[in-house]
């Protein structure tokens, strides 16, 4: 499983890669990257099926270790997925647009 940084997460979201968000709902409704798709952790598995077929699929939680599980599984099933190193934390640190709510 690979991690990656905010600037390629910046880059996929400019070319409209999936990017899987695996919080719970809750923490999504108070804050999140835009784009992000809501799959929370606790239903991956059997959400797994919704995962889009892409090249790549980016996968970001609040600082790391939830995304890095589900990447893992993703990997395990042959999809490509990726690590988002420091979450949904470091994005709004980091002064980028993020979104709340419905």
């Amino acid at each position: 499983m690979r991690e990656v940084g905010l600037a390629a997460l910046d880059t996929a979201l400019a070319a409209g890669a999936p990017v899987i968000d695996v919080r719970e709902r809750d923490e999504y409704l108070q804050v999140r990257v835009p784009g992000v798709t809501l799959i929370p952790l606790s239903e991956f598995v059997a959400r797994a099926d919704e995962i889009p077929d892409a090249d790549t699929v980016y996968v970001i939680c609040a600082v790391g270790g939830r995304s890095s599980q589900a990447a893992s599984y993703l990997a395990g099933r042959g999809i490509n997925a990726v690590s988002v190193a420091g979450g949904t934390v470091a994005w709004q640190q980091s002064g980028r647009d993020i979104e709340a709510g419905v």
